[in-house]
């Protein structure tokens, strides 16, 4: 299991399935704590826990937890295993069409935009709407209360990004048949549009904040403006951060043989990762000449 999610964040284009492992392992995690605190009749303990990763409406509570805007989006409800069964299903499923064409940077920044922008408009209604605020104050006479959590509002900005991106797609749905992603995320907007004055109020009004950031996202990059180019940036520097600097090497030139030059040398680590991914995700036969003849070479070693 720790080489497979080893090699899970070594691969080329595999975003999608990367922050699918994430949310898990903190749904694990925090399952364990949960077990733990209500086996131990110390269930004070996981509340506190749990609200270091959520994020509460009120204002005052969120600016002494600064990271509960990004935290919150990679845990769920243990109260519900579905929320996160199909929250993973749609990241899958949309996560891995928005990769194909826009790769994983983009996936990984839209992700986290639509986390903030959900929590953003999540806390904007529950600190200036008179309803929203009466809701509010009735949530936290709960002592059990610990805020909202969910990947949703990430997972709706993916889901809007792809569905504005390539509105005519088709997925095939169960007992439904082949159906228009457009339609697929507009019948999510109005049922979150329709659920934010209902039983979770907070956790709709994200999903809007959400899609509407993965519209916007898309519209912005199609006019020549990334919006996530400075959550790519902050992720290359923090890598920057753990990977070893290579040490530099003098050597001596070398006459190039004939294969070299024609282009077909051998290829190195890394194309030929980015060859067995491509044949992973499109099969051999998309393979240009030059790539099967790399890929036959480097069998022969």
């Amino acid at each position: 299991m720790f080489d497979e999610f080893k090699g899970a964040f070594q691969r080329q284009n595999n975003a999608h399935i990367q922050l699918i492992m994430i949310n898990v392992m903190v749904f694990l995690l925090m399952a364990i704590f949960y077990v733990f605190a209500k086996a131990s009749q110390n269930f004070d303990a996981y509340v506190w826990f749990a609200k270091q990763i959520a994020i509460l409406p009120d204002i005052s509570v969120f600016i002494l937890k600064p990271w509960t805007i990004l935290t919150y989006g990679f845990a769920h409800s243990l109260d519900d295993i579905w929320h996160i069964v199909f929250n993973m299903i749609a990241l899958y499923w949309f996560g891995k069409l928005f990769v194909e064409y826009l790769g994983s940077d983009k996936l990984i920044a839209n992700y986290i935009l639509g986390s903030i922008a959900g929590a953003f408009l999540y806390l904007l209604l529950f600190n200036t709407v008179p309803y929203f605020i009466e809701g509010r104050l009735q949530f936290e006479q709960n002592p059990y209360f610990i805020g909202m959590v969910g990947a949703s509002a990430a997972i709706y900005a993916v889901m809007v990004a792809t569905a504005t991106l390539l509105p005519d797609y088709t997925f095939f749905l169960l007992f439904l048949g082949p159906v228009r992603i457009k339609y697929i995320a507009l019948f999510f907007i109005v049922a979150s549009f329709l659920g934010s004055v209902q039983g979770n109020p907070g956790g709709n009004i994200a999903h809007l904040g959400g899609a509407f950031i993965g519209y916007v996202y898309i519209k912005q990059l199609q006019a020549g403006v990334n919006w996530g180019g400075w959550i790519t940036a902050t992720l290359d520097w923090f890598k920057g951060l753990f990977s070893s600097k290579q040490k530099v090497k003098v050597t001596y030139r070398k006459e190039e043989s004939p294969i070299k030059k024609s282009g077909l040398s051998k290829a190195s680590q890394a194309e030929i990762d980015l060859i067995l991914d491509k044949i992973s995700d499109r099969g051999y036969e998309s393979l240009t000449k030059e790539e099967k003849e790399k890929l036959f070479n480097a069998s022969k070693k």
